[in-house]
């Protein structure tokens, strides 16, 4: 499946969680905050239900995309709990980076 994902993705995109499959990170960005910032996002895609997860991050993207352009990404929720790399996150910790008008990138 790596193989495949190399031709699908982006080239900025350096990793995806998909879940339940796996967690899958280009080589030359293989390090700690990568991998932290995607088990983040395997854990919220697990405590979401996966689907639930995925309607949430385009629906929120879809709402900031207007508002924030090309950094709507970086305000998404669950990206902003993912480069805060808690070390320890409470389930659905996203929940508080809904409203926060801080970016993170």
């Amino acid at each position: 499946m790596t193989n495949f994902l190399k031709y699908i993705l982006p080239d900025d995109v350096v990793a995806i969680t998909i879940f339940p499959f796996g967690i899958y990170v280009r080589d030359s960005e293989f390090g700690f905050s990568t991998i932290r910032h995607e088990i983040i996002h395997w854990q919220q895609q697990k405590e979401m239900l996966c689907l639930f997860f995925y309607l949430w991050y385009i629906l929120e993207w879809l709402l900031k995309l207007p508002r924030y352009k090309q950094e709507a990404y970086y305000n998404i929720s669950m990206e902003r709990e993912a480069y805060a790399l808690p070390e320890r996150r409470k389930p659905y910790g996203w929940v508080k980076y809904i409203f926060n008008k801080t970016k993170n990138k």
